[in-house]
């Protein structure tokens, strides 16, 4: 029997589609809706995370207005090879979702999303996912907490009704392939207008099974709920915009390879055993930096599975993260970095080193800190079998556009 974590995993077998393709007129005046910064990255970037690192999710739609324009904008904000398609939306929600649907491929399990949704998260994903496994339909609903009244056309109110028999429908939506096609299909040829995808489908016949939804998972439409949306990511104006990334490489040594850190060619007759260059002071700080502004990681965004990054400059990726940084909206306040290796002695490189770093990363050396560390012949560092490098970064919000 097969007991390794992957044994029993559902292959993927599902497209999401995210439409965004609304002029978001409710938002207030300025650029649309979805790419808005919410935490230096734009909103649709930040909805579309949540099902990219989803494992059951094989492609993802973004239905946009212009399928150009959006890649521009959130290509930085993505992390590489991402299966991201961007489609052209239509006048409604409904020609939006068609067109998105025409482009998911031929996968059994379709979820649609709204895109102003930046909060939706895993677990909510793979709720509505196997409830539309099992039953075709699913849509996901928070109860009703507050007192409901009915009033009439002129706002005069008419009583209170029971909130027990309502509740609040959300997105992802999750549906069979067949059955929201046979929906659409239905709602042209009847010339019926929905709300969303789940009125639809029950309209042309299909039972539609409820999902807990989440609280959390709230729409972005007005510009209050862009202000609450910024409050939640603790941007408010009690929030002092700082942020603090971990980051830390280690590699084994091997005969052969060029030993190189932050940068510069350290003569050694063992270099690390890696993809790139190896150079562990680089790809500590990239990580750290990258973690602090919330980014897709260093093996997301560079992968060694990418033959553009092999044996690429630790410091060519090191500068691009840093750029990343810079469009999130955030610049950097320090970057404080340690070297665990019992040989070479790290002193001697060391101005250079933080010289080539502060040029990576836009600042001035006094913001760096590297120091080297000794293993003292204890574990792999201390036997020489290899080097560690941990780095930590402190950002500050710089209020900027997002490009």
């Amino acid at each position: 029997m097969d007991s390794s974590p992957l044994a029993g995993r559902q292959p993927p077998d599902c497209a999401a589609i995210l439409v965004a393709a609304g002029r978001g007129v409710r938002a207030g005046a300025g650029e649309p809706k979805q790419f808005r910064s919410l935490g230096g990255v734009p909103l649709l970037a930040r909805t579309v995370l949540p099902f990219v690192h989803c494992e059951a999710i094989a492609r993802l739609v973004l239905v946009v207005p212009n399928p150009e324009d959006a890649r521009r904008r959130l290509s930085d904000h993505l992390p590489a090879g991402a299966p991201v398609d961007y489609v052209q939306g239509g006048d409604t929600r409904q020609q939006s979702s068609a067109a998105g649907l025409a482009a998911a491929g031929n996968f059994p399990i379709v979820l649609v999303h709204d895109g102003a949704r930046p909060f939706v998260d895993e677990p909510l994903i793979r709720r509505v996912l196997e409830e539309a496994r099992r039953s075709g339909a699913a849509v996901p609903l928070v109860p009703v907490s507050e007192t409901l009244r009915r009033v009439d056309s002129e706002g005069a109110s008419l009583g209170t009704v029971r909130r027990e028999e309502f509740a609040l429908a959300q997105t992802p939506q999750g549906f069979r392939k067949e059955v929201l096609e046979r929906a659409l299909r239905w709602a042209l040829e009847s010339g019926f207008e929905g709300t969303d995808e789940a009125e639809l489908v029950e309209k042309s016949g299909q039972k539609v099974t409820r999902v807990e939804g989440s609280a959390a998972n709230i729409k972005i439409t007005t510009p209050e709920d862009l202000a609450r949306a910024r409050r939640l990511l603790d941007e408010g104006p009690a929030s002092d915009g700082l942020r603090v990334g971990i980051g830390y490489d280690i590699h084994a040594l091997v005969s052969g390879r060029e030993l190189i850190l932050g940068g510069v060619k350290v003569p050694h007759p063992f270099g690390p055993a890696a993809h790139s260059d190896g150079d562990l002071i680089c790809h500590a700080a990239t990580d750290a930096l990258l973690g602090a502004a919330g980014l897709p990681d260093i093996g997301q965004l560079f992968p060694d599975t990418d033959p553009e990054w092999k044996s690429a400059s630790s410091l060519r990726l090191l500068e691009e993260a840093a750029s990343r940084v810079r469009g999130a909206g955030y610049r950097l306040v320090n970057l404080d970095l340690v070297l665990v290796a019992e040989e070479p002695r790290l002193v001697p490189h060391l101005p250079a080193i933080r010289t080539n770093l502060a040029r990576a990363l836009h600042c001035s050396e006094e913001r760096i800190g590297v120091k080297g560390k000794r293993g003292e012949g204890i574990g792999f560092a201390g036997r020489r079998e290899g080097m560690a490098a941990q780095a930590v970064v402190l950002l500050a919000r710089e209020e900027k556009p997002v490009r």
